[in-house]
Formats: C-alpha cells, structure tokens, sequence
C-alpha cells in the first residue's frame, strides 16, 4: 500500500500550497506575482528532480507537448481559482474545483480498465461527500455566488483536469513526469513573468517599472507564491509517483482531499468556523481514506 502513503502525503502537501495561496490573498498581495513565484520555485524543484533521477529529457518533443497541456491547465485553472476566490466564497471555491477529480477517476476506469472495487467505490463516495459537504457553510453562501463566480469555478475545473489526468496521461505513456511538470510549470512561470512585468508597467503611474515591481503587494505576492510553489511541487511530485504505483480512480480522489488541509489551515490561522456538516466531512474523510486502502 505504498501508493495510499504516497497519495496521503500528496494530498497533504499540496493543500499546504494552497493555503499559502490563500494566505497571499489575505494579505492583499499581487495574484499574478504570487503565481509567478508559485512557478519560479515549482519549476526548480521539478528540475532538480528531474535531473537528479537522470530521467530529464528537454529534447523530447512529447515533454514539451504534455507540459504544454497540463502547464495550460494548472496555469489558467490557478488564475482562474484565484479569480472566483476574489468573487465568490472561499469555503466553496476550492472544495468544488477539486471535484475535478470525477473526471480523473471515469478516465481510470474507462480508458485503462482498472478494477474498482465495491469498498474502493465506498470510499471514494466518502471523499467526495467530505469535499461537498466541506462547502456548505452556514447563513446565506450559496447567495454569494453569482454567475461570474460560477463560471469561473467551473473553468477553473476543467482546467485542474487537464492536469491532474494529464499526468495519469503521461505516466502510461511511460513519460517521466517530473520532466513533463518541469516544462510545464517553466512555460507558466514565462507566462507570468511577462504578465507581472506588463502589470507593474501599467501600474507605475510616474513611477519606474522597477518601483513598481517592488511594490508592498507584489513583494507579499512573490513571498508566498514561493512557497506554494515548494508545496505545489511536492504534493504533485507525490502525486505522481502515487499514480505510477497504484489505481488514479483512488489515488485522484485521496489527492483531492487536499482542500480539507486549506479548511484546516483556516481555521487555525483565520479563526474560521466550521459548522456540524464540516465536522462530519473530516469523519467521511476519514471513513473514505480507510475504505479505499482495502
């Protein structure tokens, strides 16, 4: 069951980067210079791995080709998360982004024929009923979310699926994907860098770009963008590797539960509540995480 710790470690990991994702919202720093940080460091660290393992193959035309489609679809699908959070509710943005996962899970079974099982299903309908109950908050939220957030939440989770399938892609193709991750997030981080040094330009009003750039949110942005970045490289190297050595329709689904850490985070830093429904996702949580190791 090596897979199951590799996944619960993945899930861990990456909900710390998006906590730091939320922390640098918080504190009103720049989202473009916060993603921008987010893909300088995630682009080191896969290249890191990348070579260390000696699997990094930068002349391999089919690494730039699936870095280009899972950078496409973590790249737009964090700006775009970032955006609905600006617009609609935390406590439901990110649990419903990660619903993603649906789509990963029918891929795994479909497409490469893995055998589910009936305590398998079990638990992965206790997973996905702890992301869904996780973002129901008391009072009038759902009044919150207006059409622009709704669309944005639902683009934002078709493009998480191109990444999280794509991986699953990549890894029967026998590709290494710390290498197709390493593309993947350097294309992003060219994005974003062009996108911040655009932004500070419009911004400096007088100003050199340079003073600009140096910006009270632009600095918080980078600051925390890096080390979500160092989470984000993490949870989706554990991911991947969870990939390669057990079924993606109960790894995908334990990987998701990473929005439970950002609940969690939450609640300690922001002094968030959480209601009688939040309470009995962390036992689902829990229940769904017992039953998929059967």
């Amino acid at each position: 069951m090596w897979w199951f710790t590799l996944a619960v470690g993945s899930a861990v990991v990456f909900g710390l980067a998006g906590l730091f994702m939320k922390v640098s919202q918080m504190r009103r720093g720049s989202t473009t210079a916060m993603l921008l940080g987010l893909y300088a460091s995630g682009t080191c660290g896969f290249w890191l791995q990348a070579a260390g393992s000696g699997g990094w193959t930068p002349f391999d035309y089919r690494i730039w080709i699936a870095g280009a489609v899972i950078g496409l679809g973590s790249a737009w699908g964090n700006l775009l998360f970032m955006k609905a959070l600006d617009c609609g509710p935390a406590s439901l943005t990110s649990p419903l982004t990660n619903s993603n996962i649906v789509l990963v899970v029918a891929m795994g079974a479909f497409f490469y024929e893995e055998a589910v099982s009936l305590a398998g299903i079990a638990g992965v309908v206790s997973l996905l009923a702890a992301v869904v109950l996780l973002s129901v908050k008391p009072g009038a939220a759902s009044a919150e979310a207006g059409k622009r957030w709704f669309a944005l939440v639902i683009a934002a989770t078709l493009l998480f699926a191109f990444r999280n399938g794509g991986l699953k892609v990549t890894a029967e193709m026998g590709l290494d994907n710390a290498s197709v991750l390493w593309s993947g997030y350097l294309l992003s981080f060219l994005w974003f860098a062009a996108a911040t040094a655009a932004g500070s330009r419009r911004s400096s009003a007088g100003r050199s770009a340079a003073a600009s750039f140096g910006s009270s949110s632009v600095r918080t942005g980078l600051a925390w963008g890096l080390a979500a970045g160092i989470g984000s490289y993490g949870g989706l190297q554990l991911y991947s590797a969870a990939l390669l050595a057990g079924p993606s329709h109960l790894v995908a689904p334990i990987f998701a539960t990473n929005s439970l850490v950002v609940a969690l985070g939450s609640l300690l830093i922001f002094k968030e509540k959480l209601g009688p429904l939040q309470r009995v996702a962390f036992l689902l949580l829990m229940a769904g995480l017992a039953l998929v190791r059967i």
